[in-house]
């Protein structure tokens, strides 16, 4: 979904999100994808340019849950090793004492993966993965047709070359990905 990340709409994204993880049987993903989206979201807001539009997408391969934000600044965000994030180079050091600038960190620590994928000059997507729990691969638990030909197809995470400089993890069920089709939001 298309939207401008300011903070009086990602309470909203924040239920919109929530209701495709219920209606998937992802009840358990719930908070620490809220959570998620929420500091992605923020990060959009505090630091994007030249605006503060972004699209969030999820998408469900086999047991994996990919939760991504895509915005229009090519700008990476690089999380130190203090937990404190080097946002895009604007922070002068990490502080401990710091009320922000944890955002990557907090998202690294719930979820199983993260990374950046670069986008040139059309921006970034940074992403996280979940694992997701058995009883939502069901197609007839979550009422997603076993064939997907009616959603638009994604581009798997897969394609993407690091940058030597950027931090990057793949799923660890990568390979399989490319392979199969998606259930996307």
């Amino acid at each position: 979904m298309e939207l401008h990340a300011l903070p009086q709409r990602i309470g909203q994204i924040r239920r919109i999100v929530s209701a495709h993880l219920r209606h998937w049987h992802l009840d358990d993903l719930v908070d620490p994808v809220q959570l998620g989206v929420t500091e992605l979201l923020s990060n959009v807001h505090r630091h994007a340019r030249p605006d503060k539009e972004c699209t969030v997408e999820l998408e469900l391969f086999l047991d994996r849950l990919t939760v991504s934000v895509r915005d229009h600044d090519p700008r990476i965000p690089v999380a130190s090793e203090t937990g404190a994030e080097d946002l895009w180079d604007e922070a002068a050091g990490p502080d401990a004492l710091a009320t922000s600038g944890r955002g990557l960190a907090i998202v690294g620590a719930l979820s199983d993966s993260w990374g950046v994928r670069p986008r040139g000059a059309d921006g970034k997507v940074v992403w996280f993965t979940l694992t997701a729990p058995p009883r939502a691969l069901d197609p007839a638990a979550t009422g997603v047709e076993a064939g997907f030909d009616a959603l638009v197809p994604l581009e798997p995470i897969v394609s993407y070359s690091p940058l030597a400089d950027a931090p990057f993890a793949l799923p660890a069920a990568a390979p399989a990905l490319a392979a199969s089709g998606p259930r996307a939001l």
